[in-house]
């Protein structure tokens, strides 16, 4: 069976036919551009994913009646208002391509929500933890993921993307639009550890309500085009986000773009990214905050930062503030360069060889980043996210440069 084409599905084939593909020295992809359009769109043969490669679980004390998953498929009709309800269409940004791609081609679709409508409209004692992955199960994947959390819930979500590396190249082009209530807050855990043939693009897109938080830790390796794009919009008094990253990247490319904008007063928000390059290693550290005419009292933090571990590799650091109020608090900086000679000298003075003392220290610094975008940072052990990190550390210092 095929992809049925729909009204939304037509106008984002026009919009791609009148706008064209990213433009060369586009402002978001200048430093990295992505493959041409041809490779995000699929063979219309290609077979459609409505249910498979998804996987949600409650964690340890959860109960399944904490959250509903819909598992929808795009090509229905019915099916498909019901995915995109309340789903914008892309905006007019460069990234907005891939989003009328996904528009075009989406295969299959879950709706997660998260929590319960209370009556009384206090904050639930109890936190949702739920662990959710996401496996490509053809050559070619567009899944669409919409999350909506209740008012006053507190959840802490594993994201855990699962590659065969013995596949062919694939090409993997996912949308996740989260929606958080009055006082509601996701703890976001994410880790995408592609094969090295794969080419990704996450876009993942947040509206928070009054006194919402979220909080996202991104643990990501590079792969032959791997773009990872969030978007928060922090429209509403006292909305809070925290995005920490760590990012490795070894004879590879990994483009990590950061875009929040602060329209409402007391909004804060928070972006923290650490990269580890080596070899011939291409990648790229964006981080935009808009901050609007009325955001009072808004407070924002940029700090991005990469070490190279061997080789030649080219990294770009963008920090960018565009502030339109002056009764705010803003602070962002970059940094690149080799750990000092010191700190290994006193790592291997605990009997470590160099290897093993780099691997200790280079661990420190990513949790360290991760921690502190979350209220609670032993939710990274108590989820295995640390296990997994030491795992990517050593597998990334292992690799053989050309």
């Amino acid at each position: 069976m095929t992809n049925t084409p729909g009204p939304d599905t037509t106008e984002a084939r026009q919009r791609l036919a009148g706008h064209g593909w990213i433009k060369a020295r586009a402002e978001n992809f200048r430093h990295l551009p992505p493959p041409a359009l041809a490779v995000w769109l699929p063979a219309p043969s290609a077979a459609r994913l409505p249910t498979n490669g998804w996987t949600v679980q409650a964690w340890e004390s959860t109960r399944q009646d904490q959250f509903q998953a819909h598992y929808l498929d795009p090509a229905d009709p019915e099916q498909r208002a019901a995915l995109f309800k309340g789903v914008p269409w892309p905006d007019e940004s460069d990234a907005a391509h891939f989003g009328w791609v996904h528009r075009a081609t989406c295969q299959r679709g879950l709706r997660l929500r998260i929590g319960e409508q209370r009556a009384d409209r206090q904050p639930s004692q109890e936190t949702i933890q739920l662990v959710l992955r996401i496996q490509p199960t053809a050559l070619f994947d567009a899944p669409l993921l919409v999350i909506d959390v209740a008012p006053g819930a507190h959840c802490v979500l594993l994201e855990q993307h699962e590659f065969d590396n013995d596949r062919a190249a694939g090409v993997q082009n996912l949308e996740i639009h989260i929606k958080l209530g009055r006082g509601a807050h996701l703890e976001h855990l994410r880790a995408v550890n592609p094969a090295p043939a794969e080419r990704l693009a996450h876009q993942i897109h947040v509206e928070l309500a009054e006194d919402a938080h979220y909080d996202q830790v991104l643990l990501a390796s590079g792969s032959a085009y791997h773009l990872q794009r969030t978007q928060v919009d922090l429209n509403q008094p006292r909305s809070q986000a925290r995005i920490g990253a760590a990012l490795l990247v070894a004879n590879a490319t990994l483009d990590h773009q950061v875009a929040l904008s602060h329209t409402a007063s007391h909004s804060h928000s928070a972006v923290e990214s650490l990269l580890l390059a080596s070899g011939r290693a291409h990648a790229v550290l964006n981080a935009h905050t808009l901050i609007a005419p009325g955001a009072d009292e808004a407070a924002v933090r940029q700090r991005l930062c990469a070490i190279p571990t061997s080789g030649q590799p080219r990294v770009v650091l963008r920090p960018h503030m565009e502030i339109h109020h002056d009764q705010v608090q803003a602070a962002h900086g970059a940094t690149f360069g080799a750990l000092p000679e010191e700190a290994l000298f006193y790592a291997r003075q605990r009997g470590l060889d160099e290897a093993g003392a780099l691997a200790l220290i280079l661990e420190g610094l990513q949790t360290a980043v991760l921690e502190r975008a979350l209220d609670k940072p032993e939710i990274l052990h108590a989820m295995k996210l640390d296990e997994l990190l030491a795992r990517m550390t050593r597998q990334h210092l292992a690799q053989v440069q050309p």
